[in-house]
């Protein structure tokens, strides 16, 4: 059976109460009596009973972690930053799988806040609705997304904070860097329509191609799933192929084209150049090594939690606060030039300076030199910085 603060107050001579502020450090306690009551609830081997403190104060000191598919290595770097901040903040952090189902996604969201958790970070499965943000809201329990669109966080009727990658200036920088290369016929395969983090991606990608004169890439929506993006890009394959390069959503939608190509013996990049988004650690280890656009996936999962805790600590402020994290480009060995092509003049396209919108940060997307990235590719840092927080 299990020892409780009774059984420490009677071994310690002590009441309950009087226990319970010595095991809690608070005021009001001699020094003499919390180091009896620590020696005896050490002897006894007495653990705290995190369900009822949490029934007591409201509070259970553990944040939750939503993500959409545990199979994407990208959440595993979210999750240790959003672990280690969860860490030292003395708090638990409680993961949930949703498999991208809409209906197990709303399955633990009840869950975490029957458990009443202090705040929950999600990659959510499918949009948001009217009842399920009431919900949320009513709960007032802190809530911050990792992809909310930019359409989104400049809405008035949309309350949630977000932590993101600055995904419209990606989209544009993969775009820029297949069209200096020489590419017109552009082919981006992408995740659902409905996922704020595809959309920005995409959003951006094309208006390079707009903004340059040149014929606007197809855009082909599916799961951003390597089995779904392998059944995209064999659709693709089927007919005849008037595209050079491909702008896949993301890292494992890329792993999926290149399997897709290299079953019809299509080589990459000799034939088909490819870019991918997120740079997870399998991208540098692909046949040829993937060029991507690296976003700081630890310090997206970290600076997620510490914006729940920091609302904690506000009293559950629910004013929404939207963290951009910059992006860059790491250029490996999946994308080559077309020899002799024309790159026509690009369109700065400028980001508000700082002070202004929170939703991006200050200069234009021109991306300076290469740097070496000792071995693992080369770095084009972008030169826009993380977004003012408010």
């Amino acid at each position: 059976m299990a020892v409780t603060l009774k059984d420490v107050a009677r071994e310690s001579g002590v009441n309950v109460s009087t226990v319970s502020r010595a095991l809690n450090n608070c005021y009001g306690v001699h020094d003499d009596t919390r180091r009896l009551v620590l020696k005896v609830a050490a002897r006894l081997n007495y653990r705290a009973n995190q369900v009822a403190r949490g029934l007591v104060t409201g509070r259970s000191r553990s944040i939750g972690l939503v993500i959409s598919d545990i199979r994407n290595p990208f959440f595993a770097e979210v999750a240790r930053g959003a672990e280690d901040a969860a860490f030292h903040a003395g708090r638990d952090l409680v993961l949930c799988n949703c498999d991208l189902n809409a209906e197990k996604q709303k399955h633990y969201f009840d869950w975490l806040l029957a458990k009443r958790v202090e705040g929950i970070v999600m990659n959510s499965v499918a949009p948001l609705g009217p009842a399920l943000q009431d919900q949320l809201r009513g709960a007032g329990v802190p809530v911050v997304l990792l992809n909310l669109s930019s359409a989104h966080r400049r809405s008035r009727v949309w309350r949630f904070s977000s932590a993101v990658a600055d995904n419209a200036l990606g989209g544009e920088i993969a775009g820029n860097y297949l069209i200096e290369l020489g590419h017109r016929h552009v082919l981006h395969i992408t995740g659902p329509r409905t996922h704020g983090n595809f959309t920005d991606r995409a959003q951006g990608f094309l208006k390079v191609f707009r903004d340059r004169g040149l014929p606007k890439p197809e855009v082909i929506y599916g799961e951003h799933t390597f089995a779904g993006a392998h059944e995209s890009a064999r659709e693709q394959l089927q007919s005849d192929r008037n595209f050079t390069a491909i702008f896949a959503g993301n890292d494992v939608i890329a792993f999926g084209c290149m399997r897709a190509m290299m079953e019809k013996g299509i080589r990459v990049p000799e034939d088909v150049s490819i870019i991918g988004f997120d740079n997870i650690e399998m991208s540098q280890i692909t046949s040829p090594p993937l060029t991507t656009i690296d976003q700081p996936k630890y310090e997206t999962g970290k600076a997620a939690v510490e914006m729940i805790l920091s609302m904690v600590s506000k009293g559950g402020s629910r004013e929404p606060e939207h963290r951009i994290i910059g992006v860059r480009l790491i250029e490996r060995e999946s994308c080559r030039s077309i020899p002799g092509a024309a790159v026509p003049d690009r369109k700065p396209a400028m980001r508000p300076a700082a002070g202004g919108s929170a939703d991006s940060g200050s200069a234009e997307t021109e991306a300076p030199g290469k740097e070496s990235d000792g071995g693992r590719g080369r770095v084009r840092p972008s030169p826009l910085a993380p977004a003012p927080s408010g």
